[in-house]
């Protein structure tokens, strides 16, 4: 009871007696169910990512032929040295 006091008095709430009652007894089988998890022993078993049996769908890091600036450049409508130039979006 005393955390859920503790909890509602960070978070702002103002709860009533019945509300913290039954906030308390939620909190109380909740941490009850975690404890039932917390006997299991898991000893061996190597954690789980995913349960779906996908490796790497990333491609390899590969260096790749770069353009050179002047050649994009060059496209550009508008340049502002070394840089493309764009409409203004902000105020």
């Amino acid at each position: 009871m005393k955390d859920i006091e503790k909890y509602a008095s960070s978070a702002k709430l103002a709860l009533t007696g019945d509300e913290r009652e039954a906030l308390s007894a939620r909190a109380d089988a909740l941490i009850e169910s975690f404890a039932a998890l917390d006997a299991i022993d898991v000893t061996g078993v190597k954690p789980l990512v995913s349960v779906l049996d996908i490796k790497n769908v990333l491609r390899e890091d590969a260096a790749a032929k770069l353009v050179p600036r002047e050649e994009l450049l060059s496209a550009a409508p508008q340049r502002h040295g070394e840089y493309f130039r764009v409409p203004r979006t902000l105020d």
